[in-house]
Formats: structure tokens, sequence, C-alpha cells
């Protein structure tokens, strides 16, 4: 299986990382993809992938919390990465819409947003797009930029059934982590209702672990939990989860 979005490098994994990325793969989680937050993580992402280069795969972008009036200097860093001779990069992301805590900077996310999106398509890169409290900003966006196509997955989709197959429509996965396992979880909904094959399993750890770890710190091992539980969803075996997820997310992300 594939964890399509992880924070391993995170300072909540300094006592146990080598111990947590062993549990991972005895748990059948032999890659994870390791998003881009900003240039405070960059180093610690970077070392991590050139420490197991088997099991992880990078993505660059920038997080929209880490979107403020100086976004220019953090949106260039990630320009030079995405750009540079020989980079490996999967994917651009994490890149968003964030409106959680406040709408302060809505217009910088929006603009930092758009780039991004811009520089994927250029590089021929799917995006991982974080969006919380945003979905009708962020369909507006993209009908805004009219793509000729989107390719990418809605990370830890947190929306209706309605907006995650609109997202389906318009060419998107959708990831399902920890949060299907709650209890009157509207994600449970989502994942019956989308196409199988448009789903993406991820863990976002260190968070939002799953029943019955929740309220613990999340890690990549628990990617069968949330698997097991999309399979008894939809009455189908964790096997046949396992197999179509994971072709989609290789086929996605272009990992052989």
């Amino acid at each position: 299986m594939i964890d399509t979005h992880c924070h391993p490098y995170d300072e909540a994994f300094d006592t146990d990382r080598h111990e947590a990325v062993m549990r991972a793969l005895q748990a059948g989680v032999d890659i994870m993809i390791l998003p881009g937050i900003d240039s405070q993580s960059h180093d610690a992402q970077e070392q991590l992938a050139a420490q197991y280069p088997q099991h992880f795969r990078q993505m660059m972008g920038l997080h929209p919390t880490s979107v403020n009036l100086q976004y220019e200097q953090e949106l260039a860093i990630v320009q030079q990465k995405l750009f540079a001779p020989g980079a490996d990069y999967v994917g651009v992301g994490e890149i968003g819409l964030d409106l959680y805590w406040d709408k302060t900077y809505l217009a910088q996310q929006q603009i930092v947003l758009k780039t991004q999106m811009l520089w994927a398509e250029q590089l021929h890169l799917p995006v991982c797009l974080h969006v919380r409290k945003a979905y009708n900003e962020l369909f507006a966006l993209l009908r805004d930029l009219s793509l000729p196509s989107y390719q990418g997955v809605m990370h830890c989709f947190g929306g209706s059934v309605q907006e995650a197959l609109k997202a389906v429509e318009m060419g998107f996965h959708i990831g399902i982590g920890g949060v299907v396992t709650f209890k009157n979880a509207t994600l449970a909904q989502v994942a019956q209702a989308v196409p199988l094959e448009r789903i993406l399993l991820e863990t976002d750890a260190p968070y939002l672990s799953p029943v019955p770890h929740r309220g613990h710190r999340n890690e990549s091992a628990y990617i069968p939990i949330i698997a097991q539980k999309i399979a008894d969803l939809r009455g189908i075996t964790l096997q046949e989860v396992a197999q179509v997820t994971t072709n989609s997310a290789r086929s996605l992300f272009k990992i052989s």
C-alpha cells in the first residue's frame, strides 16, 4: 500500500522516526509520499527522503497556512526547487486554501494557489490540494483558471458527497484518511459514493489518527486500518482496496 500523504519528518517523530518507518514497512506500506510545507521544513523532509530513497517520494509546494504578506519569498524557494535541473518531485503540494482560522490572507492564498497550479501544469505534475472551509472558493478559483484538465488529489477530504463527486468529475482523486473511522463522519458516505479507483489512502501523520488510535500520534503503519474501513463500507475485501488504491496512486504520481 501507499501512504499518499504523511509528515514523518515532523518533530513529533524525533524520538522514534526509524522505528515508525519500519512499522509502516511491516504493515505493508512500502511507499510514503512527503508533501512540502514551507522553507522551515524542507531540510527535514529532504534528509528523510535521502535516508530511505526506496520508500519515500517527495512533493514540493507552499502550504496555505504558511502564506502571509511575505509569500513571494517562500514562493520563490518553491519555484527554484520545482524547476531545478534533475528535480524529482512526484507532485506539487501541499497547496490550497485554508479559511479555518481566519480569512486575512485569502487574496494571497488565491494568488499562491493559482501560481502553483500553473507550475504543476507546466511541469505535467499532479497537485495535492489542502482545502479547509474553502470548497466554494476553491471551485470558483478552478473555474477561473479554466485549465484544459486537472489531475491531483483533494487531500484529507472534508467536504460533502456532492463536492467530492464534483471534484472527481473535474479529474481529481479523493484522499481518505483516519477521519473515515470517526463516528458519524461524512467521509464515510464519501468513501461509499466515490468510484474506488478515485480513492487514495493517506494518514496525514502525525495528525488525524484513525480509531482506535484517535487522540494519539498518527503514523503510516495505520494505513491498513483506513483501508479496512473503506472495504467494510463498500462491502469488498481489504485486498481489493489495497490493490486499486495502490494502482491509482502509482498512476497519478507516476511511481514505477
